[in-house]
């Protein structure tokens, strides 16, 4: 009995790069349902774990509030009130990956939401970026060419630590037990736009994940995007501000690209370029900020998503599209 499943297919765009206010876009694409990928994050996180409440078991879900899991009982009665915190967060715990290219305004966005968050309630955590922890405690950039297949180890190492960073630090805050909001400067999936795809779907492979959905949507509540200043604001790129940084205003270009290409596929995927001045382009991560975590905000935003009558003919998409194909599962 019942109605059967329907399949929608679902063909999501990231345009060409160009003066852009902001859009809900979704890299690579991959063959597997929604409902399948949902499944496999779900089956991993049920098996069994050395502590319930170890930084290993939070789930990759993330949740808007309590995650309504039980706790068994026999638990309990060795478990603190943080404890079961970090397990079932009475609270809301959001995680927002600030991305882009150089210069685009990641650090000064980190500065000014901490505050902002904080004097409205929020308990508030900034996840650094793992490569610049590296490069800054005396990684050379050399290293990277040093021995053959070295930048794949570099970045198999840099997804360990980021990995172990957030999930330290939002263990710290869903103990907490209160609203909360986890800053990351980038997130798990920039690390492809650095690698070959080969060489990424070996690290995945590697890594047993099954679907990108895993280190993407699965993971994080929204990614923020901040286009370079070497994009619609050249004469605002500098390299003065990070000792990190030493890319060109082209490879900065490029590199923007990559990285807005990389995290393809998040619905909730935002893009702030540089059609304003930089205070309001801050503003504009504010107010997305807010509405995402429930404030109020004076922005007006919908995403239009279409119905087509047809499937559309991939091979008149330009090639500096990227695209990802899905099927989603409607159970009634």
């Amino acid at each position: 009995g019942g109605t059967p499943p329907t399949l929608n297919r679902r063909y999501l765009l990231s345009p060409a790069p160009r003066p852009i206010a902001n859009m809900s876009t979704p890299p690579r694409p991959n063959n597997m349902k929604m409902s399948e990928a949902h499944a496999s994050i779900e089956g991993r996180d049920s098996k069994a774990r050395p502590s319930l409440f170890g930084v290993t078991q939070l789930s990759t879900r993330r949740l808007r509030s309590n995650s309504g899991a039980a706790i068994p009982q026999d638990f309990l009665s060795d478990m603190s009130p943080a404890e079961i915190n970090s397990v079932a967060p009475p609270a809301p715990v959001y995680k927002i990956v600030l991305t882009g290219g150089p210069c685009g305004g990641k650090t000064t966005s980190l500065a000014r939401l901490s505050p902002y968050l904080r004097e409205r309630g929020f308990e508030v955590i900034t996840c650094p970026e793992a490569f610049s922890l590296l490069v800054s405690n005396g990684m050379p950039f050399d290293y990277l060419g040093a021995v053959e297949g070295m930048d794949n180890v570099v970045q198999d190492t840099v997804m360990d630590m980021q990995i172990g960073l957030e999930d330290s630090f939002e263990r710290v805050l869903r103990a907490r037990g209160k609203p909360a909001v986890l800053l990351c400067d980038r997130g798990l999936m920039d690390g492809s736009a650095y690698m070959s795809h080969e060489a990424w779907d070996r690290l995945l492979a590697k890594r047993d994940i099954q679907c990108v959905s895993e280190l993407r949507e699965g993971r994080y509540n929204a990614v923020f995007h901040l286009v370079t200043a070497a994009e619609g604001a050249e004469p605002f790129y500098t390299l003065e501000n990070n000792a990190v940084r030493t890319e060109t205003p082209e490879l900065a270009r490029k590199l923007d690209i990559m990285t807005r290409n990389a995290w393809v596929g998040h619905p909730n995927l935002k893009i702030f370029d540089n059609s304003t001045d930089f205070e309001r382009k801050m503003q504009r991560v504010v107010d997305e900020t807010a509405r995402l975590v429930g404030l109020p905000t004076h922005m007006q935003r919908i995403t239009t998503k279409f119905l087509l009558k047809q499937n559309p003919d991939l091979g008149a998409f330009p090639e500096d599209v990227t695209y990802q194909i899905f099927d989603v599962e409607k159970v009634c």
